[in-house]
């Protein structure tokens, strides 16, 4: 009996570090808040990373695909919030520059992108999305 107790309790201690350790490499530098819409008309707001290049802002999906990428391919236009600003963009896949935002996403989270990578299956094939902003 006491053995079972003591793998349950290392496997619910395994189980909480990797929690914790998710939360450290995802939350640790700057991360927004994306707002797309589902279809039920409903705001859905996902926290995701963000890097800069040459004026523009650039957010990156894996190769599998994701519920917020699904939702902004079918709407016109997304807000985000960076700072305390939220405004709106239009958005542009950028399949050609995936290699430049990949390394640029990798200089700024470091060893947070590299721990997603490593869960999630690398980098290659991943899109990045150039967002426009939306003037009024």
């Amino acid at each position: 009996m006491k053995i079972v107790k003591w793998i349950l309790g290392v496997s619910a201690s395994i189980i909480v570090l990797f929690a914790i350790a998710k939360t450290v490499a995802s939350e640790r530098v700057e991360v927004v808040q994306l707002y797309t819409v589902d279809e039920h008309g409903e705001t859905v707001i996902t926290r995701i990373w963000v890097v800069d290049h040459d004026g523009c802002q650039y957010l990156r999906v894996g190769v599998g695909g994701s519920g917020w990428f699904t939702r902004l391919l079918v709407n016109e236009s997304i807000k985000l919030t960076r700072g305390d600003i939220t405004k709106t963009y239009t958005t542009q896949n950028r399949p050609d520059k995936s290699k430049l935002i990949n390394e640029l996403m990798q200089e700024k989270y470091t060893w947070g992108d590299t721990f997603f990578a490593t869960l999630f299956g690398g980098r290659e094939g991943s899109i990045p999305i150039e967002l426009h902003e939306v003037t009024d």
